[in-house]
């Protein structure tokens, strides 16, 4: 009796032993690395030491560029903010046309400005890439919010945009566009990108940071699992100040932070909220006393968040593309906190 005691008692400390062993594998679980690139927004470029240095750290070998922008005016389809030459050596890098066209483009757009489009963006896209002696392109990357009306014209264009190029074609995809894809559709592309920023209207007072809003993107992406197409994921590392007048008209001022603004002409009202207590200068702007200042930036605690959600809730591959690469918002944050 006393044998079998034992033995019964030696399989409990090993069963209990190894359930233990189990739940601290688990809490020492941590997300699998993913790659990290980084986008470029800005029509002049100018990447520093500080630029280099975290790109290089971080392994990246990605740089989507946007190259340019397409927009209708007075009935005319246009490119505008052409990004101007740079030096293709600045970085070790792959770089990616990223092409931002609005939604109202494809709005009552014909059958011949639609190839009009499409040759146009080929050709310019071609000639940027030859001017600063970029290697052949392998992908052109379309940022657009489509809607459910311009849906079926925007498809058609990818569709003919990569008959038309020979090139691979990606999309951006909003978060309303993963919710609602019955309804908007998915792109017929080779690969989508998720934009997991501006979760919601800078002009609404809603009390969200507007720039990442981490329940609002947990309830748009309930589904993600079941997106049918393979995508990656963007994610801000921006800030900017919302300034509101005495008329409540809002002007955006980029990469503010609480701590840039004195307090001398500032009092604070809540939670990153400010008013103008003496007429002044910021950033070039004049602010009359009584406006009000709301500082949104992404701390590395949220940033960690999101990411740690997202990871448990896609079971696919995917990089991380950060917005963007620029030394103002690259310096608020660790290495090891972008990794």
């Amino acid at each position: 009796m006393g044998s079998r005691y034992n033995v019964f008692i030696n399989r409990l400390f090993c069963s209990l032993l190894f359930g233990c062993f189990l739940l601290l594998v688990a809490g020492c679980h941590k997300p699998v690395d993913h790659g990290i690139q980084f986008y470029y927004w800005k029509t002049n470029i100018s990447i520093g030491e500080v630029e280099q240095d975290y790109f290089k750290r971080l392994n990246s070998e990605k740089l989507y560029i946007r190259f340019f922008d397409v927009d209708k005016q007075d009935g005319q389809i246009i490119p505008l903010a052409k990004v101007r030459s740079f030096d293709v050596g600045m970085l070790d890098a792959q770089y990616i046309p990223v092409i931002f066209i609005t939604n109202r483009t494809f709005s009552g757009i014909s059958e011949g400005q639609l190839d009009l489009l499409i040759k146009n963006i080929s050709d310019l896209t071609e000639d940027i890439r030859a001017k600063n002696l970029l290697p052949e392109i392998a992908e052109i990357q379309i940022d657009c919010d489509w809607t459910e009306n311009t849906r079926d014209t925007y498809f058609h264009f990818l569709e003919e945009l990569k008959r038309a190029s020979g090139k691979q074609i990606s999309c951006t995809l909003r978060l309303h566009q993963i919710k609602f894809s019955k309804k908007t559709g998915v792109p017929p592309v080779d690969k989508g990108y998720l934009m997991c920023y501006a979760t919601s209207d800078p002009t609404e007072e809603s009390g969200r940071n507007s720039i990442l809003d981490i329940e609002l993107l947990k309830n748009y992406t309930v589904s993600i699992g079941d997106y049918p197409l393979d995508f990656d994921i963007a994610l801000p590392i921006y800030s900017w100040a919302i300034v509101t007048n005495h008329l409540g008209k809002i002007r955006l001022i980029n990469n503010v932070s609480g701590s840039d603004l004195d307090m001398s002409f500032f009092k604070e009202k809540g939670d990153h909220l400010f008013e103008v207590t003496t007429d002044t200068f910021f950033r070039g702007i004049y602010l009359n006393k009584g406006f009000t200042v709301k500082v949104e930036t992404i701390s590395p605690e949220l940033l960690e968040e999101a990411k740690l959600y997202l990871h448990q809730k896609i079971r696919q591959p995917y990089d991380i593309i950060y917005y963007h690469l620029d030394a103002p918002f690259l310096t608020q944050y660790t290495i090891q906190q972008l990794q």
